[in-house]
């Protein structure tokens, strides 16, 4: 019998982003998300998908920007969803609103190489 292992985005907060993101050595996925924003309900479960997706080969998180107003304004966060996309500890791009998961995968990809 075969454990299935659920992978889920990890849930990223002030006190870990360092850790998760900072220090990552593969390409990191951050969606900044809100419990009332309609689009981010959308994007959702794509992250999701793509956190499984990439398992192993990158690191794929969600920030709630209302739990955590330090990293939020770091990045100068004021439109959800915002997705960055980490690689080295930087910035490398970013995505803002609501797109299909494919635009989401190929930010992603370009960071893998």
């Amino acid at each position: 019998m075969k454990i299935k292992k659920t992978v889920m985005a990890l849930e990223i907060t002030d006190a870990n982003f360092e850790e998760l993101v900072l220090k990552s050595d593969k390409p990191v996925l951050v969606d900044f998300w809100a419990e009332w924003c309609g689009p981010c309900r959308m994007v959702g479960p794509v992250v999701e998908e793509i956190a499984k997706e990439y398992d192993g080969k990158a690191v794929v998180g969600k920030v709630n920007v209302d739990n955590n107003p330090q990293i939020s304004m770091q990045f100068g966060i004021r439109n959800i969803p915002a997705l960055l996309y980490f690689k080295d500890g930087q910035v490398v791009d970013k995505q803002v609103g609501a797109v299909p998961k494919s635009i989401l995968a190929d930010k992603l990809n370009k960071q893998l190489v």
